[in-house]
């Protein structure tokens, strides 16, 4: 008579759990930290600082007003005179990449206030706390402000189409002029940010703001060409963020010729330097 089968080895239900496992369920798994998470926290702070659009709407609508101005009398005006030389483009269409670029400028270099304000309500030293960067609150804080300028860019691109001026509508261009955009005012913001940490009060950033805004634009080629400004001022101009932004919305909606890969390696150099700088001040800022 042939033996019974042996029965299957069934495993224990009290068995001991692997020497990995065990220290899993002793202490959690480590945080993540350093660049792996640096762009998810900065898309967050972008985040936080977009949805306060939802309570106040009105300062879009406000900031619209100025640039609407520009392009309706200014523009209007001097391509009625003349006075311009700009390379047989009509001088509307010469100016509009200019006041998209002002208007982004205007919106980015008053954006250290919110930061005081933010000091000042307990908001930033709540912020410090977090395992956060610094520099993910910046770059957060400078493309939410980019964003910002996008929503004033896109009213002036509707306001000089409805004026006629000969803009281009392709995709791959109007995505180089976002990128643009969003990396000229996030300089700008920086540079405003920074400035928050050397002066650390918000009336002090406000005259400093008003006081370097229109210099910035006057010493661009928002206006006119570099070629007919007096010799220090094309010096400034090559150094002013603000030209290499104009340049590049210059070329790729209407077409001129520009040096599109200085442009963008400038602007991202700008940002970069610009973060780097406010970050370094935000401790300052939080004492």
């Amino acid at each position: 008579m042939s033996e019974a089968p042996a029965a299957p080895h069934t495993a224990s239900a009290d068995a001991r759990p692997a020497a990995g496992q065990l220290n899993l369920l002793l202490a959690p798994p480590r945080a993540r930290t350093g660049w792996r998470v640096l762009p998810a926290r900065v898309v967050a702070m972008c985040v936080v600082e977009l949805q306060k659009l939802r309570h106040d709407r009105t300062e879009l609508y406000t900031r619209a007003v100025q640039p609407a101005l520009w392009l309706l009398v200014f523009g209007e005006t001097f391509t009625r005179i003349k006075a311009i030389p700009t390379g047989g483009t009509p001088y509307i269409d010469y100016l509009a990449p200019g006041i998209i670029a002002q208007s982004a400028m205007f919106i980015a270099i008053f954006y250290g206030i919110m930061i005081i304000w933010e000091r000042d309500a307990g908001i930033l030293t709540k912020l410090l706390v977090t395992p956060t960067p610094r520099a993910a609150l910046i770059a957060g804080k400078a493309f939410a402000a980019g964003v910002k300028a996008l929503i004033q860019a896109v009213v002036v691109i509707v306001i000089a189409a409805l004026l006629g001026v000969a803009m281009t509508w392709n995709p791959l261009r109007l995505l180089g002029v976002v990128v643009a955009v969003v990396l000229g005012s996030a300089f700008f913001s920086c540079l405003s940010m920074t400035i928050a940490g050397i002066v650390l009060t918000r009336d002090r950033l406000m005259g400093i703001g008003q006081a370097i805004t229109m210099p910035l634009f006057f010493a661009s080629n928002a206006l006119y060409p570099v070629a007919i400004m007096p010799g220090w001022l094309q010096t400034v101009s090559k150094i002013n963020p603000l030209s290499y932004q104009v340049d590049a919305l210059r070329g790729l909606l209407l077409g001129t010729h520009a040096h599109l890969a200085l442009d963008y390696a400038v602007l991202v150099a700008a940002a970069v330097v610009g973060i780097a700088a406010a970050s370094s001040l935000l401790g300052r800022l939080a004492r």
